[in-house]
């Protein structure tokens, strides 16, 4: 909940008192606005009072003569007027004109009241309508010429020439929604230096010229399909499902997907439906091929990726390498077969020792402990006689 809706009792309060009835009153009025033919505007009204006012929207054209209003409602005017209202706390309204046209240039009029009588068709309502005015202003659509010219293979300048001669207080260029250049130029003419071609720089660039009100046009910056797998090389154990991935992220998106195998036999086209185990899912940049129940001798091949759009089309290829189930015990069966080996060298070694080798080692430890024992005799001698 904002501090505004926190402090509507206190407001409520201060304007109606302990009162249990309070006639409506306005606490934001709706703007005037200047909009381009083919684009939209927004007008927002709030009110108060006890109990919650309506809110209704009228109309008075700028070309009429007889200078009445006529009520606008929700999906008027084609389906260009949308009116949405909340009544909770206190009465909120917008209105939305879209697709506008010269002809919705005029006076809109926010109205509330909270009297129970106010839409009674004989009664006359004690308490009349509260109103608040906004002008809208049409007005057509300059027109903006757009050039786009390659510098070199990867690199190209973005032109946009503003043909009204309207009060210029700057330039923004964007794409995907992020501001890429922006300056307080008065300048009809804008331009931007693309990079990256024929991949990243690619797409949808709007030049936008800062005036009153702000005026756009989109750039396009199309190329062919830039396919890329996801990986060179895909793995996967026999009996389970392999998981192949291609993606372009160039610009116009690829409108057709198509999949091959390439193997000895030579190339055959993959489709949903040609094999119960084959299974595409492309969306947009993006398709992936599942391969189920793998095959180590059927499976084990190439596969190509083609992407198509209006420009052309292109393609790259995957490796799948199918391992056998058995693949994860090899390493084990590895150590435990040198294991093996180690133990078996050293139990022949052990058995082939020759006897007189035993003999030797034993000689020796015997005329170690002879040689030992005599010289401690000596030792033992020696203190004696001191």
């Amino acid at each position: 909940m904002g501090l505004g809706l926190l402090l509507l009792p206190a407001v409520l309060a201060l304007l109606c008192g302990r009162e249990a009835e309070c006639t409506a009153g306005f606490i934001k009025s709706p703007l005037s606005e200047v909009g381009l033919t083919g684009e939209a505007v927004e007008l927002h009204c709030e009110a108060i009072g006890r109990p919650i006012p309506e809110i209704q929207w009228w109309f008075e054209a700028d070309y009429s003569n007889n200078e009445s209003f006529s009520q606008l409602w929700d999906g008027a005017r084609e389906e260009r007027v949308q009116i949405n209202a909340t009544y909770v706390f206190h009465a909120t309204s917008s209105l939305y004109l879209t697709s506008l046209i010269p002809e919705d240039s005029g006076t809109y009029e926010c109205r509330a009241s909270n009297d129970p009588d106010r839409n009674h068709l004989t009664k006359i309502p004690r308490i009349k309508w509260i109103r608040s005015q906004a002008n809208v202003m049409v007005i057509d659509h300059p027109d903006i010429m757009t050039n786009a010219v390659y510098m070199t293979e990867n690199t190209m300048i973005l032109t946009c020439n503003l043909s009204a001669n309207s009060f210029v207080s700057g330039h923004r260029w964007l794409k995907g929604g992020k501001v890429l250049k922006e300056d307080k130029d008065t300048s009809n003419i804008m331009t931007y230096n693309v990079s990256g071609l024929p991949e990243e720089g690619s797409g949808q660039y709007i030049c936008e010229f800062l005036t009153t009100p702000n005026v756009s046009k989109v750039v396009n910056v199309s190329v062919s399909p830039q396919v890329h797998h996801y990986k060179a090389t895909e793995h996967g154990n026999e009996g389970d499902t392999g998981v192949l991935t291609c993606k372009s992220s160039s610009f116009p998106p690829v409108t057709d997907w198509s999949w091959y195998i390439v193997s000895p036999n030579g190339v055959e086209a993959i489709g949903n439906g040609s094999s119960d185990r084959y299974v595409i899912k492309s969306s947009g940049n993006q398709t992936v091929l599942r391969i189920h129940n793998l095959d180590i001798e059927n499976d084990q091949h190439d596969y190509t990726c083609n992407g198509t759009n209006e420009l052309g089309a292109k393609g790259d290829v995957v490796h799948l390498h199918v391992r056998s189930r058995l693949a994860a015990l090899w390493p084990f069966l590895g150590i435990v077969g040198e294991v093996v080996v180690l133990v078996t060298i050293i139990f022949i070694y052990e058995k082939r020792r020759k006897p007189d080798e035993v003999c030797e080692d034993e000689d020796s430890a015997t005329g170690a402990l002879k040689s030992n024992s005599g010289a401690n005799h000596d030792t033992l001698r020696q203190r004696n006689s001191n």
